[in-house]
């Protein structure tokens, strides 16, 4: 058998991400994107993939109010410190803040034209600003509750702005006047939502009276009181022109009924999770689901449940839903054969996971990818879009494990383990749960399939036991689940199981406990086949050798081993992670393996040589959850930052990228070369500089102008990297002669405001002026040094003081003509000959009697040599010292 590639490197792509932590969003204007609250941030999601486009950080406290302006430019938000801001997109800055209300901010709409915003508040006041100048324009006071929600008429002829409260009252205000023009009683509760019907005549008004009010603005009378038997979150008009309202005119039509002018169809929301769509001629239901698609809880507060929010999008895109658990599902009409409507759950986009558990590709394809987090439900994802396409529902506690298999029929399976001590088995095409297992006395927090024949599974729980289940007896019928049999069981650990696997083979199965301990066990009847000590603390996971007699182990003393299953004995040991180790998992038949931990990282590591290659930091927490692919060519991470990232194998990409940069290297490399030989400096610097190679233009000598024209023709961003290589050198001694050259050409070149203009200068100039006082201190050091050099050497008699020969030839001369003048007489050339030799002769004698001075005393001279060239040395370092040595010379 060919032995496969080795992985160097994975490729990460953060796949799902935290963007909806529950309370206010926008919906843009073509319901491509949605702005979301996410704890202190906002963030701007694409609504068909839930891929995050952007975030917007800062000073942010818990936003409660958002709103997007007409032409999706400008984001509102505001928050419980009463600031309310406004964003612009397209740069992500706060352009204007202001503060207004008294209270919390809990809505605000922006009026169609974008000049306007009206904000809601805690206060029970209803504020308008404009949007340009942030001054307040009108000043409505007349609630005697918290202000909810706020609605700004559709018609610009209408001068009309609704708002709604806690005090069961809709208060309608006229922007013209800046007076309430009515007051809208009717509602028993809190009034939750408001729409506008399509002629601008009709306001639909909601509440958790379970009662939606239509109300006429001719007069502001009541027109109809619809009765839903349901606590209503949302209420959303039906505009002509859409697929929804063609789709109900041909329901009407062969039903037999007639459409009235004065009707309205509308859609409600509530705690039900169900849509439904009424007729307000007769107040009848024309459409509602058969079950709901929000997850169901097991949460006794029936306020965490069903639908909060509901938004029509524009065009063909359906109706965008929110539920309480911060999930958004989108809903698209289908018109079924029969003739009858029907809503199709299109897309589910989860804002929240809490923290991931445990997670594993589904199916032989692996396009789905199921996760368990601190919920009842298992979630399966779609890898291609990240969006959830279904929840398997059942369990009544949180699930902790789960497991994956393809039967040889073809048919993929879930297995789960649960708090509430059950064991559920899942068809993944049908979405229902086909066998229920029930004999533990604790949570199951392992679970592992059978690997060959793929007719059990086996479990491990906090009870410390591990039990073995059949899946004989399943059938077709997914009515009922059927009640799975345990084949064996038996009493493990002394502490929680945490990880239980299955062998190759389906010989042997594994099991890792808190007690610090790992068992391996015979199957089909769990004899107890040897016992792997070694670990200081428990060991989370566990699993088989695809290919050796071996057993990998990762524990919380964050170590990695790998165990014989002959004798037990430890035959290495992995360190290298800095908290407890949570996963290892082997790659490439056993060659290489993946682990991750509570510290965040997940590490690559190489069998042979205990070595590992490459480490990923991902991750802002623990990562419990690791899922690797059949070929190892793509995993999955997930963490409890609620964070799922996909891996991708780039082992052969990476490769055939280096190749690619070393053949650029090469050809650019002789590009350099040809441009220094024909002295086409120019286009040398800008080539060294994409080599990051500048050292060989300081190598060769320019002229100036050839510099000049040279540093003319780069950029702004090359001449940032020239300051960048400048710094660099002049931290160096040998170089700075260099920097401080090339320093002087670009000062004389460019400007100083051009020069300041460039982006981040300001902090290479600091480097700069640092080192080059460095510089400058050290040459005056040296100079000052030489003084005492010249003077040492001067005392010593080992050089002669300088003097300036035509100076005393002009002074001889000087001093003939002032004899001629006082009529001296000349010397005769015989007295000149006389005297000529006799200073001859004095020479000599001088000559002679220094040859010998200097014989007798070389010895000493060479000590004073030796000892002021020392002097210099120290004197370098203290100019205090110098000072003393020059005085002591003197003296």
């Amino acid at each position: 058998m060919a032995s496969l590639p080795l992985k160097k490197n994975y490729r990460c792509v953060p796949s799902l991400q935290q963007f909806y932590s529950g309370g206010p969003f926008a919906v843009s204007s073509d319901g491509s994107s949605i702005a979301c609250k996410c704890g202190e941030s906002i963030k701007i999601v694409d609504s068909l993939d839930a891929s995050i486009r952007s975030t917007i950080e800062g000073d942010l406290d818990e936003v409660t109010a958002l709103a997007l302006s007409p032409d999706d430019t400008l984001l509102f938000s505001a928050g419980h410190s009463r600031q309310i801001r406004i964003w612009d997109l397209s740069t992500l800055k706060c352009v204007r803040s202001w503060k207004g209300h008294e209270g919390p901010v809990m809505g605000m709409a922006c009026h169609p034209s974008g000049g306007l915003l009206a904000t809601a508040g805690a206060d029970r006041k209803v504020l308008v600003w404009d949007v340009d100048g942030s001054f307040c324009t009108h000043y409505f006071k007349g609630h005697k509750g918290v202000v909810s929600s706020v609605l700004f008429h559709p018609d610009p002829t209408k001068q009309l702005l609704f708002s709604a409260s806690d005090d069961t009252t809709v208060l309608v205000w006229d922007l013209l006047t800046k007076k309430c023009v009515a007051t809208l009683s009717g509602h028993n509760s809190t009034v939750t939502s408001m729409a506008l019907s399509e002629d601008g005549w009709t306001l639909l008004t909601a509440g958790r009276d379970k009662v939606v009010i239509l109300w006429d603005l001719h007069d502001y009378s009541c027109m109809k009181t619809v009765t839903t038997y349901e606590v209503l979150e949302a209420v959303c008009a039906i505009y002509s022109g859409t697929p929804l309202s063609s789709y109900l005119g041909s329901c009407k039509k062969q039903n037999g009924k007639k459409s009235g002018l004065s009707e309205t169809c509308f859609i409600t929301v509530g705690d039900r999770g169900i849509v439904r769509i009424w007729n307000s001629e007769g107040s009848v239901c024309l459409y509602e689901q058969k079950s709901s698609d929000v997850t169901p809880s097991s949460d006794v507060d029936e306020s965490n449940r069903g639908f909060t929010a509901a938004v029509m999008l524009p065009s063909d895109k359906g109706l965008l839903c929110v539920t309480a658990d911060q999930e958004f599902l989108l809903y698209s009409p289908v018109k079924l054969p029969e003739g009858t409507l029907e809503f199709e759950l299109s897309k589910r986009l989860v804002g929240y996971n809490d923290e991931i558990v445990d997670m594993k590709f589904v199916g032989d394809d692996e396009q789905f990818l199921a996760v368990a987090t601190n919920l009842e439900q298992v979630r399966v994802y779609d890898i291609a879009s990240m969006s959830c396409s279904y929840v398997l529902a059942g369990h009544t506690g949180i699930v902790l494990c789960l497991d994956t298999c393809v039967l040889s029929c073809g048919k993929p399976l879930i297995v789960t383990g649960s708090k509430d001590n059950t064991v559920r088995l899942w068809d993944s095409e049908s979405k229902c749960c086909l066998g229920l297992g029930i004999g533990h006395m604790g949570g199951i927090g392992a679970i592992a399939f059978s690997k060959k024949r793929k007719d059990f599974f086996v479990s491990g729980s906090s009870d410390r036991t591990i039990k073995v289940w059949s899946l004989d007896g399943l059938s077709d019928n997914t009515e009922k689940p059927v009640n799975l049999k345990a084949k064996a069981g038996v009493a493990a650990h002394d502490r929680d199981i945490n990880s239980v696997a299955v062998a190759p083979n389906d010989s042997l199965v594994c099991s890792g406990s808190q007690d610090r301990t790992a068992c391996v066990w015979r199957l089909p009847d769990l004899v107890p086949l040897i016992v792997l000590k070694g670990h200081k603390r428990g060991v989370w996971s566990v699993e088989f050798s695809p290919v050796d007699q071996c057993v990998i182990t990762a524990s919380g003393d964050k170590t990695i081993k790998i165990w014989a299953i002959s004798d037990g004995l430890c035959l290495k040991t992995f360190e290298g992670h800095t908290s407890s180790v949570l996963r290892a998992s082997f790659l490439t038949r056993g060659t290489q393996f993946i682990s991750s931990g509570a510290d965040g990282l997940v590490k690559l590591w190489m069998v042979k040589t205990d070595e590992c290659i490459a480490t990923y930091d991902q991750h802002d927490n623990k990562v419990y959850a690791l899922a690797v692919g059949k070929k190892a060519e793509m995993l999955a991470t997930g963490s409890s930052d609620a964070v799922i990232n996909m891996w991708y194998d780039c082992t052969a990409s990476d490769k055939e990228e280096a190749f690619r940069r070393e053949e650029e290297g090469v050809l650019k490399n002789q590009e350099l070369e040809n441009a220094v030989l024909d002295a086409d400096f120019s286009k040398a610097i800008q080539v060294a500089f994409e080599l990051r190679r500048p050292h060989k233009l300081y190598k060769k000598r320019e002229t100036e102008k050839q510099m000049e024209k040279a540093l003319l023709a780069l950029g702004e961003e090359e001449i940032k990297l020239l300051f960048e290589y400048v710094r660099e050198w002049n931290t160096k001694p040998k170089l700075c002669h260099v920097a401080h050259f090339v320093l002087s050409k670009v000062f004389n070149i460019l400007s100083p405001t051009k020069i300041n203009e460039i982006k981040g200068i300001g902090e290479i100039l600091e480097g700069l002026l640092s080192y080059s006082q460095r510089h400058f201190s050290r040459m005056d050091r040296h100079e000052t040094n030489t003084y005492l050099v010249n003077y040492t050497l001067t005392g010593m008699s080992v050089i002669e003081p300088e003097t300036d020969t035509r100076v005393l030839h002009d002074k001889s001369l000087l001093h003939s003509s002032a004899d001629d003048e006082k009529g001296t007489l000349i010397n005769e050339p015989e007295d000149e000959e006389r005297k000529t030799s006799q200073r001859f002769k004095e020479e000599a004698a001088t000559k002679k009697r220094k040859s010998k001075k200097s014989k007798d005393g070389s010895t000493c001279n060479k000590k004073a040599f030796r000892l002021a060239m020392s002097t210099i040395t120290y004197s370098e370092t203290s100019p205090e010292y110098l000072r003393v040595t020059s005085n002591d010379g003197e003296n």
